[in-house]
């Protein structure tokens, strides 16, 4: 099992106004957007029995019934209402292996080389530092760990960058950006890049599948 450390430090709030007032929009809303590809891409992954898996952003808990019953699940959020949410959801479902807690995603409080398996959905957009969150991801990763992250990132097509890049100022406003650029967030970091994909030609999330290398 994962250890935790027991500092005192408070996980500082969310960067994006629209985290925590939201909840129920987002469980409206974002399920019917998401949760297809979330769930197709979690169970790609063949989790072994035993695996220690943490997911960074977990929310409401949207993909926790995506993962096997027989590994250890632990899922960390910065916002306390979505986490309400999760625990109210596993309450109900009796996951006994599933806890989650508030935790900073470019803070993260894990020993290193803690998990065998690291997701994460739709988050590295909208934390203050995504370079953080990303090198902290692999800190808690074992050797060989894998890594699966859904996200927007910048079009490698120019012409669909430069469109979506014009509504940056919006998005920025709502915490969320979308000029993140996939090849900048993995530079320099120990990994190596086993998928990159879009679910469809049309779709604005990528699907990173990645492995940690021995260090």
């Amino acid at each position: 099992m994962s250890t935790i450390d027991t500092s005192n430090r408070k996980p500082q709030p969310h960067k994006s106004p629209i985290y925590g007032n939201l909840v129920p929009a987002y469980q409206a809303l974002w399920p019917a957007v998401a949760r297809k590809r979330i769930v197709a891409a979690v169970r790609s992954l063949n989790i072994p029995t035993g695996s220690e898996v943490l997911e960074v952003g977990v929310g409401t808990g949207l993909s926790l019934d995506s993962y096997p019953t027989d590994v250890s699940v632990t899922g960390v959020d910065l916002s306390e209402s979505m986490l309400a949410e999760a625990e109210h959801l596993i309450e109900e479902r009796g996951w006994e292996h599933i806890r989650v807690m508030p935790m900073n995603a470019e803070e993260l409080t894990f020993d290193d080389n803690s998990f065998d398996f690291v997701t994460s959905f739709h988050t590295i957009s909208v934390v203050s530092r995504p370079d953080a969150m990303m090198r902290e991801i692999v800190r808690v990763c074992k050797p060989g760990a894998r890594i699966l992250m859904i996200n927007h990132f910048r079009s490698e097509n120019p012409i669909i960058a430069r469109v979506v890049d014009s509504a940056g100022n919006i998005t920025k406003r709502l915490g969320w950006r979308t000029d993140l650029d996939l090849d900048e967030v993995l530079s320099d970091l120990p990994l190596r890049l086993d998928q990159r994909s879009k679910p469809n030609p049309l779709s604005l999330f990528t699907v990173m599948k990645a492995t940690c290398k021995p260090a």
